[in-house]
């Protein structure tokens, strides 16, 4: 599963760093506590860095004191198997009252029925400062089953020094095309240093996202009713990077085979001049480069289509089995008001999905350049058609992701990506 979070200790500007006592785990929909007939609504959280575990306590400390009747309780859980675990929670009647998760792992546990309607329960300010491509993204069955929280993009960061070294200058306009991207990563490949490293061991999401730059939808319907098509369109991305490579030569090959932050190191380095990676490691970078490090954010990458890249948000979901499902809702209006989404945003260096936050956010970051070129990425975030297909995360797994790894160690070529994709969705389709 492709995890949206933060993996820095702080923001840019830098946010201190809290220590959270640990919440024990709790069984759903239970009443009573301290507070006599107070309903107690068990809240899964998954945020795993001390300084977004902070904020989200700050939130709902200041809902518990302000709400004698409808208490919350954090119930403190980890992104590694929790697609496994909520089925077996669901299945088994023990799943929270509101679960944490995101857009494109809800979609099976809302065509088995799990996540309640909350079209008519959401604020309708908030519901009006959320784009409609993004409430899109956790809609299903024309039923919004979700609150869209925090997202992501690809970026791309640079070391400055090299670029200037090489005599490159740096983009300054609204967007980066992928020809400026290319060029720029062969005009600083020398000898001992590479032009581009970029983590794409595990590739599928990436792929996915950066295809709809180039108008590559891939999927086409809802549910179990989807036909797949690969061409050209959705297929740009991964020959760009498969020409860069085995080409250009000019992304270092072991890049490939890692993860994003294990790129990082080679980046602070001066072995790769640039490395995209996702926007929230802007933070990291800031946190970790060594002293003196010049780096920027570059614009955001321009497909033929336009920036576009897929909204897959983190979320906020409230089970459908609940005993509580009307007070959960009014108790997620109050935890995505702006104030509250942008703590939460800031603290993990991820994009609010409200205007408000995104404000509020802006005025934290005051003039931070990298700041300001992770909030410009997401004003090309879209709803993905993929977030609408109930077995793509099935695909995704045991299809795409070993065809998409082949086709980066050049193991196969374009066409046979294309076949073993479109093959491979027919075996999972049935």
């Amino acid at each position: 599963m492709r995890r949206i979070r933060g993996i820095g200790a702080v923001a840019f500007a830098g946010v201190a760093a809290i220590a959270l006592a640990g919440c024990q785990q709790g069984s759903a929909n239970s009443d009573g506590g301290g507070n006599g007939d107070a309903v107690t609504l068990q809240f899964q959280s998954l945020s795993d860095q001390p300084t977004t575990q902070a904020a989200i306590k700050e939130i709902v400390d200041a809902w518990n004191a302000e709400n004698d009747d409808v208490q919350v309780k954090i119930v403190q859980a980890g992104w590694d198997g929790t697609y496994d675990k909520l089925i077996t929670q669901f299945t088994g009647g023990t799943a929270p009252d509101i679960i944490h998760f995101e857009a494109s792992s809800i979609v099976s546990f809302a065509a088995d029925g799990y996540l309640a309607d909350l079209t008519d329960l959401i604020d309708a300010d908030l519901k009006s400062d959320i784009s409609e491509g993004i409430w899109e993204s956790v809609t299903h069955d024309d039923q919004i089953v979700a609150y869209p929280s925090t997202l992501q993009s690809y970026m791309a960061f640079a070391n400055a020094d090299l670029l200037a070294a090489a005599g490159v200058e740096i983009p300054s306009g609204e967007t980066m095309t992928w020809d400026e991207l290319q060029e720029i990563a062969k005009a600083t490949t020398t000898g001992d240093q590479f032009g581009l490293g970029w983590g794409l061991g595990s590739p599928t999401a990436t792929m996915m996202s950066l295809s709809l730059g180039n108008d590559g939808g891939f999927f086409e319907g809802e549910g179990e009713d989807v036909t797949i098509e690969v061409g050209d369109d959705e297929l740009a991305a991964a020959e760009r990077i498969h020409e860069m490579a085995y080409t250009d030569k000019s992304i270092e090959p072991t890049s490939l085979t890692q993860s994003g932050s294990d790129v990082l190191p080679s980046f602070y380095g001066g072995k790769v001049a640039m490395t995209v990676q996702g926007s929230f490691q802007a933070t990291n970078i800031a946190n970790d480069a060594p002293e003196g490090f010049n780096w920027v954010a570059l614009p955001p990458l321009e497909g033929t289509a336009g920036a576009f890249q897929a909204a897959n948000p983190q979320t906020y979901s409230v089970n459908i089995d609940s005993e509580y499902v009307e007070e959960s809702a009014e108790f997620l209006n109050f935890f995505m008001s702006g104030e509250n989404l942008a703590k939460i945003a800031y603290a993990d260096a991820l994009i609010p999905s409200s205007g408000a936050a995104r404000a509020e956010v802006e005025e934290l970051a005051g003039d931070d350049a990298a700041w300001q070129q992770v909030l410009a990425s997401g004003e090309g975030l879209v709803g993905p058609p993929f977030l609408k297909v109930s077995k793509y995360t099935e695909w995704k797994d045991t299809i795409a992701t070993p065809a998409f790894q082949q086709y980066l160690a050049n193991q196969i070529d374009r066409d046979q990506l294309a076949t073993q994709l479109t093959d491979g969705w027919g075996d999972v389709a049935g």
